[in-house]
């Protein structure tokens, strides 16, 4: 039990967003980073969005509107995306890429 706590502590943030980005599902890091990610852009859109009201151009306000529609319903869509999947764990996506021992490895050996 203490291996598979050392094994879990191990790993940093950005690499469990590295490993989340290589393997199946999507990891509590990798969210996170997402998540970050999306506020980040939509502070830009914003400012954006203020400045093309400030200059008057309809044109511009149009065009940064339909952005920021844009990025809400991504982000709406992956948060309901991921509300049906689930995340999955770090130490789960390290046995699926091998990179940590699989439990039916571990007993196959004990047998040996």
């Amino acid at each position: 039990m203490e291996n598979k706590k050392s094994d879990g502590e191990a790993i940093s943030s950005a690499q469990a967003v590295f490993l989340g980005a290589l393997a199946p599902g999507v990891n509590g890091p990798t969210w996170n980073t997402l998540r970050t990610a999306f506020v980040l852009l939509g502070v830009c859109l914003v400012v954006m969005l203020a400045l093309a009201f400030s200059a008057s151009d309809s044109s511009l306000i149009l065009h940064v509107g339909f952005l920021v529609l844009i990025t809400v319903t991504l982000f709406l869509l992956l948060s309901w995306f991921l509300a049906q999947t689930g995340l999955v764990s770090v130490e789960h996506q390290m046995r699926e890429m091998d990179l940590m021992p699989n439990d039916c490895q571990e007993i196959s050996r004990k047998n040996k």
